[in-house]
């Protein structure tokens, strides 16, 4: 276990969420795109918002900044904030990676709460996953809105990014 084995990992889940962004999430009409959902975080908006939130989150306490409220889905008023919003997000994280050390995996990032315990390589992991789960989620409800996905298998990034 390495930074550059993180780093990489961190470009696939940058590489599909954009993928997912815009391959399927682009073309979907408003309604599509806001249709309210029973399961999980909700609607495919309301998923992108938690999913980018979550991210936000837990990078910003690893930069040891304030943490940022949760965000609400209904203050983005169209795509393009949601977009603007999700690349800052991606690109503070992408900062925080790019000085990441070997070193630093053992360390535990936290002080104090329910997180003190936790080592950084037990943290990146964590989010890592998270998205996975929360894109496996947007993935079924495109399905059930009738658009045509695949899959978003690490294994398929990893024969086009050897």
């Amino acid at each position: 276990m390495n930074a550059d084995a993180f780093r990489h990992f961190y470009n696939y889940h940058f590489s599909e969420n954009r993928n997912i962004w815009d391959t399927y999430i682009a073309s979907l009409s408003d309604e599509q795109f806001t249709q309210d959902v029973s399961y999980s975080a909700g609607a495919v908006r309301n998923q992108i918002v938690h999913l980018m939130s979550v991210d936000d989150t837990w990078f910003s306490g690893l930069r040891g900044v304030e943490i940022p409220d949760s965000l609400d889905p209904a203050t983005f008023v169209d795509r393009n904030s949601i977009r603007m919003h999700w690349d800052a997000v991606e690109q503070r994280m992408r900062g925080y990676l790019a000085e990441l050390r070997d070193d630093m995996l053992f360390e535990k990032p936290f002080a104090e709460g329910e997180d003190k315990d936790l080592i950084l390589w037990q943290v990146l992991l964590h989010v890592g996953n998270h998205g996975t789960d929360h894109r496996a989620q947007l993935l079924r409800l495109l399905n059930d809105l009738g658009v045509k996905t695949v899959s978003q298998d690490y294994i398929f990034y990893l024969y086009d990014h050897p």
